[in-house]
This record gives C-alpha cells, structure tokens and sequence, in this order.
C-alpha cells in the first residue's frame, strides 16, 4: 500500500506576516528535505506568457541536487584535503626531470626530505602568501538563449552555458592563474572534492529525495482563486493556472534535466492571505487536494515579546552579535523588549498590518543612532530601558504618517 498512500497537502490561511513561510522553511529543515517557495502569481496558463509550473518541480530537483552533493562533499573533505594538500606540494616542488636512466637514490631522498619540509609547512600556515601558477577552468560566455528562460524553456537554458564552454572534446577550456596559496587551496579543493564524488550516485538520492520527501510552498494562492465562475477576463486565466497545477499536486510525471520526477509523494504547502477572496473560490478539483486546512490568528504584543525572546536567532540575538563585532556590548532589559513589542503590535493596528515584519522596522528604528555612531564612538556597554525604547518609538506613533516606518 506505500505507493497509494499520498500526502495531505496543506492550505494555510492568514494575513501577511504570521509566519507562514516561516513555518514550512522550519519543517523542511527540521525533516531534511528538499524545499523550494514560489508564487502562485508568477505563474501563467499554458498559452499566456509566463512561467510554466513544471518548472517548481525542476527548481525542487536542482534544489536535491545541490542538498545532496553537498553532503557528498562533506563525506569525501578528508580525502580531498589530503589531495589538495600534495597538489600545493607539486606545484611548490615540481617533479625532477631524469637525467640518465638509472635512479639517482640520493636524490631522490633529499626531494622526498624537502618535500615534506614543505608539506610541514604548508600545514603550519608559513607559506599562505607564497605565489603559485594554478590552472583553473575558463569561464564561456552564457547564450543569448537565456532570454527565453521566462517561456518554458528552463530545462535548455540550463545546460546550453556548459555545452557552449566546452571544446570540441567536451573538456572546458583552462587557463594559468597566479595566486596566493591562501586562495589557491580552496580553488584545488573543490576541484579534487569534485573528482571524487559520484555524481550518478548524486543525482539518483537527489531525485528519489525530492520524490519522496520534497514540500513545495505555493504562496499567494488566493491571487489565482476566482470569485466567478464560467467567466470572462482575468478570471480565465486564473482559473487556468489552478487547472495547470491540478496534475503537478494530484501527481504526475515531469521532464528534468536529471530524467523523469514523480510529484505522486511530494508536499504541497499553499498559502494565501484570503482577505479579498476565499479558498471556497477555488475550483473544488483543486480544494480537494488540500485536505488539511489550518487558520492563523494574527499575532498580538505577547508573540512579538516571544518572538524577539526565544528563537536562536531572534532580532534582539541578532543586533547583539552586530554591535558586539564593534567592540562594545548591547543589553536589553526585559521591560524594554516588552515595549518594543507594544510600539510593534500598535503600529500594526494603526496602520496596514504586517506582521512579525514589523520588529525589523521598529529595531532598526530603535538601533539607528547607536549602530551610526558606532564606529567612532568609544562606548563599552550601552543599555536599553524600557524609557529609552519609549523616548525613541513613542514618536513613530505619534505621527500620523506611519508609511515610511513600513517594510
């Protein structure tokens, strides 16, 4: 029954700044899988100039692929260290030329004696501005192909850039570089890292992980829902992108540039704020594919206070780290977080509601001057209060023109 089973794809209701984008970005890392955001707006009906659908599902599988040959890499960086570090060997020392053709023994002792001087050196960071010749693939020119990218032709265009580089026996062109042995390490380390992955091995866990496990968020769903039916105009093609997506959700198989991709298993996250219209104005084959529904509430003073407070990475997180690369300390008291979400959540009722995006907007007005006069100024510690964050914010309220205070 594995293959019968299909997911329960997601529809998620509310206004601008909820979170959710946020909340299928987390689930995908959380879970490991392959995850690619579009707008259901950017998408046209075949016949109308636009991007075509299928399209979400190549950018899910280059997504896989880049996923996956990066663990690949990490799996094969001890070997590839240990390549790169006897390429740097050579090239400091090249390979004597025989002279005659018996073996000079002694000779080659002391080559192997330097050579491991050097190999000593090289890990002990003595010769990182020393100067080498490294060669390094040629970069060709990108089509004038590329301009049709916007109609259909995704899956061309990739690959025309590499074929038009490549020399009549496919090998890109190479040129001489002089460099320090600083950045000439990483350039011979991707390249040893590359030699050494599997890329057939790649592409096919790539392929079966975006099969299986991919989540594809569709936002700005209510743009294309239709509050008429059998109508004229826009609505039509409205209508028509759902209709172009029906296959792709419900399951189908799409032409990639790695070979054939099921949709059967992948999960379809749609978003929309549905201010205007409804999800009942989409058509029912679509509704029905959307089984679980889920409602978010708009988010009052107590979430800004949480958010600002326990993600790992919160704003107030953030601009600590920002100020402490300058040297001096930054302190945030609890009563003045709580009043920096007070200004966030009136803000947002006084004006076009935003969200969490709203935080960034009142931080950064908060920090302005201090991360101005940063540089230059001598300060070790600087505290916020809950006066402070009043003194400085209390007068974006105040004003009655609040739109240049908005993301």
């Amino acid at each position: 029954m594995r293959d019968e089973i299909a997911p329960n794809n997601i529809i998620m209701i509310g206004s601008t700044g909820v979170g959710k984008t946020e909340i299928a970005r987390r689930l995908a890392r959380l879970v490991g899988a392959p995850f690619v955001k579009v707008e259901a707006s950017n998408y046209t009906e075949v016949g109308y100039m636009g991007r075509d659908v299928e399209s979400i599902i190549r950018d899910l599988v280059e997504i896989a692929v880049s996923m996956v040959t990066a663990e690949h890499r990490e799996g094969v960086h001890a070997k590839a260290q240990v390549r790169t570090e006897e390429r740097l060997v050579d090239l400091l020392m090249p390979a004597a030329v025989p002279t005659t053709n018996e073996p000079d023994t002694d000779a080659t002792e002391r080559r192997m004696r330097t050579r491991e001087k050097l190999r000593d050196k090289l890990r002990a960071g003595e010769l990182e501005e020393r100067k080498i010749t490294i060669e390094v693939d040629q970069q060709g020119g990108t089509p004038l192909v590329e301009i049709f990218s916007r109609s259909g032709l995704e899956e061309f265009n990739i690959s025309m850039p590499n074929v038009a580089s490549m020399n009549p026996f496919g090998r890109r062109p190479r040129k001489e570089r002089e460099s320090a042995i600083r950045d000439a390490r990483g350039i011979i380390h991707d390249e040893e890292a590359e030699k050494l992955l599997d890329m057939d091995k790649v592409i096919e866990e790539a392929k079966e992980r975006a099969e299986s496990s991919g989540i594809v968020f569709v936002d700005e769903i209510d743009k294309i829902a239709s509050k008429s039916h059998g109508g004229s105009g826009p609505d039509v093609s409205r209508e028509g992108v759902q209709r172009d997506l029906l296959p792709i959700v419900e399951g189908t198989a799409v032409n990639t540039r790695y070979g054939v991709v099921t949709t059967d298993h992948v999960l379809f996250i749609a978003a929309g704020a549905f201010n205007v219209s409804r999800p009942s104005d989409l058509i029912p084959e679509f509704q029905g594919r959307f089984p679980i529904r889920v409602e978010l509430t708009t988010l009052s003073r107590e979430d800004f206070v949480r958010i600002l407070n326990e993600p790992d990475s919160s704003l107030v997180k953030q601009y600590t780290a920002l100020v402490a690369a300058e040297g001096c300390e930054v302190v945030f008291e609890e009563e003045a977080i709580h009043e920096i979400a007070r200004v966030a959540a009136q803000a947002n009722e006084r004006a076009e509601n935003i969200g969490a995006r709203r935080l960034q907007t009142v931080m950064a007005t908060l920090l302005e001057k201090l991360l101005f006069d940063l540089p230059e100024s001598k300060e070790k510690k600087v505290t916020f209060t809950a006066e402070d964050v009043r003194e400085t914010l209390d007068g974006i309220l105040s004003d009655d023109d609040l739109t240049r205070y908005i993301l």
